[in-house]
């Protein structure tokens, strides 16, 4: 039946058999779907050696990608990718079937920090995507993303039952208090860049890297408005800078929309942040925000 919304499921699985009996159909649905290019799988490289396997002479309509090529950096660097795929590739509509698994035995699963932010991820995907004809079947192998996990991604897809408005799980995620600045950050003048990339560089980033750092900073600094206070510490290759500002940042989207073209206008500061950082935080501060960006 042709779908006229994101059509975004997921399913878990502990065994190869149980991947490819969640894949193989899903995969065969959008082989079958009137106006839509190929399926592609994106998933771990032993997957698509099973899928490969699987399809038999179907495999040469379906596309096989790495994982480990398509999420590459953040969170918000898998809403351009995806977005960017869309573009070039999908059907009319964003019309499309992708098979995802995120590489949780990699940077995504390497911390409760970093799975924070995939949860963050999949349930923002709901509102991002929302526009797209798209049909995603998230893949969620218990063996590495483990079982808490895949309970609190459940959360972030329609379908499963337990599923929850995606602003309401950010809040929650932004509910979480961020560690103080410790005693040696560093009380800047002003968030420009030459500053921080002066400080960035004496605590150890690399030329390039303390330029787009600096970059950032001041990027997200023009989206918030005036800057009360900017703080910088850490070590590289995570030096942390945080901005404080009277103004309320609570659209929990902020940043992570892909702009309408490819000249950044001031507005969307927060997005290119948000690509070159591997974490940008926001918290409420009562009387206005506070916005920490991590390099790494």
């Amino acid at each position: 039946m042709p779908h006229t919304a994101f059509d975004h499921r997921m399913a878990a699985f502990g065994a190869d058999d149980d991947f490819l009996a969640a894949a193989l159909p899903f995969l065969a649905e959008g082989l079958t779907a009137p106006g839509e290019p190929p399926p592609v799988a994106i998933v771990a490289p032993d997957k698509l050696d099973l899928l490969h396997d699987a399809l038999g002479d179907d495999a040469k309509h379906v596309g096989l990608i790495p994982h480990t090529d398509w999420y590459t950096g953040s969170a918000a660097n898998a809403v351009a990718q995806g977005a960017g795929y869309l573009e070039a590739h999908a059907g009319p509509g964003g019309r499309v079937h992708l098979l995802m698994e995120p590489v949780w035995n990699g940077r995504a699963g390497r911390s409760p920090r970093e799975t924070a932010e995939w949860i963050r991820y999949e349930a923002l995907a709901n509102l991002l995507f929302a526009p797209f004809t798209t049909t995603a079947l998230c893949a969620y192998d218990t063996r590495t993303a483990g079982s808490a996990v895949v309970d609190a991604v459940r959360r972030t897809h329609p379908g499963t039952g337990v599923y929850e408005d995606p602003a309401r799980i950010a809040a929650e995620l932004d509910a979480v208090p961020l560690p103080p600045p410790p005693p040696g950050a560093e009380l800047l003048a002003r968030p420009d860049a030459e500053p921080v990339r002066q400080r960035a560089r004496a605590r150890g980033l690399a030329v390039a890297d303390a330029e787009l750092f600096a970059e950032s900073v001041t990027a997200a600094a023009a989206t918030l408005g005036p800057v009360t206070a900017t703080l910088l510490w850490g070590e590289a290759p995570s030096c942390v800078c945080e901005l404080r500002t009277a103004r309320r940042v609570d659209d929990p989207l902020v940043g992570f929309v892909p702009p309408p073209t490819g000249e950044l206008e001031p507005a969307q500061g927060l997005w290119f942040a948000r690509q070159v950082c591997a974490y940008v935080d926001i918290r409420d501060a009562g009387t206005g925000s506070t916005v920490r960006l991590q390099y790494a």
